[in-house]
């Protein structure tokens, strides 16, 4: 199957499979189990929540269309205060192998390269800092996404892009609840050039690129305008430019013309390598 074709099938499938589970009643867990970013976390005790509070009933299925899907994904919701992980999609099994949907945030965390652990920690504090520089009444307004490799099934290690959304907060105004979603990339990329991005949601037009590796020292990263970006995510989910025209109310020839401007820009002949290489510089 083309890769642009598989894109359109996981972007609907992303987009049409959440109704079932949004207003579902949490089981109270009563164990908290520290993991890898617990010492991180606690540093912030005004942003994230310590302890289990019953969580409010976010329409979760409409921050769906704000994550990108572009290979076999899965995605969680956390509840921060006891590290719990709910409303599990069934794909993590398939691709991460086992018989038991996990629990715990540091069953997921477990399965992270252990040359990549510095990374996910010094990306997870970057984007702290990043929300705390700019309010931490923002979170709820913002979407984070770094790589990272994870075992599979089979026992090997491919390239996954994890994307979070903040859906809630407790009632000191600390974070609560998360949406987190991992997408295996391995079948577009394997290089992990160690940026971390920004967003902005409903509203907002943050778009903060964090480079936390110095091999990428020397290499220029395109710079996008904001049509840019909105039309680049949206290629790389397999829409048309028809589609990508009616969604954006702009005329498809409008969208052809940015699509060159993004093929120039990256330096890349197709839609397939424009993902490619927009996935390695972190544009996405």
């Amino acid at each position: 199957m083309p890769i642009l074709s598989r894109y359109r099938r996981i972007a609907h499938f992303a987009l049409s499979s959440h109704s079932s589970w949004t207003n579902q009643k949490l089981p109270m867990k009563t164990t908290t189990q520290r993991h890898l970013l617990s010492n991180l976390w606690e540093s912030y005790p005004d942003a994230i929540a310590d302890h289990y509070t019953i969580p409010k009933n976010v329409p979760i299925g409409k921050y769906l269309a704000e994550m990108l899907a572009i290979g076999p994904f899965y995605y969680y919701v956390i509840h921060i205060g006891d590290n719990s992980i709910h409303h599990i999609h069934e794909n993590f099994l398939n691709i991460h192998g086992g018989i038991q949907q996990p629990a715990f945030l540091q069953e997921v965390l477990g399965l992270v390269h252990p040359e990549d652990l510095h990374f996910v920690i010094e990306a997870e504090k970057a984007t702290i800092e990043y929300m705390k520089k700019i309010g931490f009444d923002q979170q709820l307004q913002l979407k984070t996404a770094y790589c990272f490799r994870m075992k599979v099934a089979d026992g090997s290690y491919r390239l996954f892009h994890h994307q979070a959304i903040h859906l809630s907060k407790d009632e000191k105004g600390r974070l609560d609840t998360a949406l987190n979603i991992h997408t295996d990339i391995s079948h577009i990329t394997d290089v992990n050039n160690r940026i971390v991005l920004v967003s902005g949601l409903n509203g907002r037009t943050d778009y903060y690129q964090l480079d936390l590796s110095t091999g990428n020292m020397g290499t220029e990263i395109p710079k996008l305008s904001r049509r840019e970006r909105e039309i680049l995510n949206l290629l790389a989910q397999g829409l048309s430019s028809r589609l990508i025209a009616d969604r954006l109310f702009i005329s498809p020839l409008t969208v052809r013309t940015h699509r060159r401007n993004l093929l120039k820009k990256t330096q890349t002949s197709n839609t397939g390598y424009l993902v490619k290489k927009s996935m390695e510089y972190g544009l996405i």
